[in-house]
C-alpha cells in the first residue's frame, strides 16, 4: 500500500499542495501534521510508522516534510527499510526502492541539510549585522497605546461585573485568553471561585 505523508510548519500553512500532488501518486492513507519539522513528537508521523507493513511504500512530497535534519532523514529511511517499507520523495525524484534510489536519497538529503545550514548562517548573519547599525528585531517591549487603554477597559468592566466574560471580550474584541491576560498584568486573580 503506498501511504502519503504531509507535514506544514504552522496552522497558518496549507496542506493543499502536498495532499493533492500524494493522492495523484496514488495514496491510499494519508497522515498530515501540522508542527515543525525540528519537534521529535510528529503525531501524524508517529501514527503512520506505527500502520506501516512490509512491502508499504510511504510517500512524501519533499524530503523536507519528512525530516528536521540529515540524521533524522537517515534515520526515517534505514527504519522503513529494516521494515521493508520503501520510501519516494515525489518532487526530488526519490525511489528507495533501488540501489540506485537510495544513493540518490543520501545526495539530496546531504544537500537539503547543507541548505538548511546555510539559510540558518545568513539569518544569524544578517540579525548580527543588524544589530551592529543598532537595530534590534523582534516585537517591540511593552504594550502599545490602544493595548493599554483595553488593559484599563478589560480591568473595569470585570471589576463591575456587569456584563460576562464573552460579553467583554465581544465588546473589546479581543479573545478570552488575551482577556485575562490583560486582567492578570493588572493583578486581577481570574478563574473559578
Amino acid at each position: 500500500m503506498m501511504i502519503g505523508y504531509a507535514r506544514v510548519s504552522t496552522n497558518e500553512q496549507n496542506l493543499d499542495l502536498q495532499i493533492i500532488a500524494l493522492n495523484n501518486a496514488g495514496c491510499e492513507k494519508l497522515f498530515t501534521d501540522k508542527i515543525t519539522g525540528s519537534k521529535a513528537k510528529r503525531p501524524g508521523l508517529d501514527e503512520l510508522k506505527n500502520i506501516i507493513r512490509p512491502e508499504d511504500q510511504v510517500v512524501v512530497w519533499r524530503l523536507d516534510r519528512l525530516g528536521r535534519s540529515l540524521r533524522d532523514l537517515i534515520d526515517l529511511i534505514n527504519y522503513f527499510q529494516e521494515r521493508n517499507v520503501g520510501f519516494q520523495s515525489i518532487h526530488d525524484k526519490i525511489d528507495t526502492s533501488s540501489p540506485v534510489g537510495q544513493f540518490t536519497f543520501h545526495i539530496f538529503a546531504a544537500v537539503a541539510q547543507f541548505e538548511r545550514d546555510i539559510i540558518r548562517v545568513r539569518t544569524i548573519a544578517r540579525l548580527e549585522a543588524a544589530r551592529a547599525r543598532g537595530r534590534i528585531g523582534g516585537r517591540p517591549k511593552g504594550l502599545c497605546t490602544e493595548a493599554k487603554n483595553k488593559v484599563l477597559a478589560a480591568e473595569t468592566l470585570y471589576k463591575e461585573r456587569k456584563l460576562s466574560v464573552f460579553e467583554i471580550c465581544s465588546q473589546l474584541g479581543i479573545s478570552k485568553p488575551t482577556l485575562y491576560n490583560y486582567l492578570r498584568l493588572r493583578g486581577i486573580k481570574v478563574g473559578r471561585k
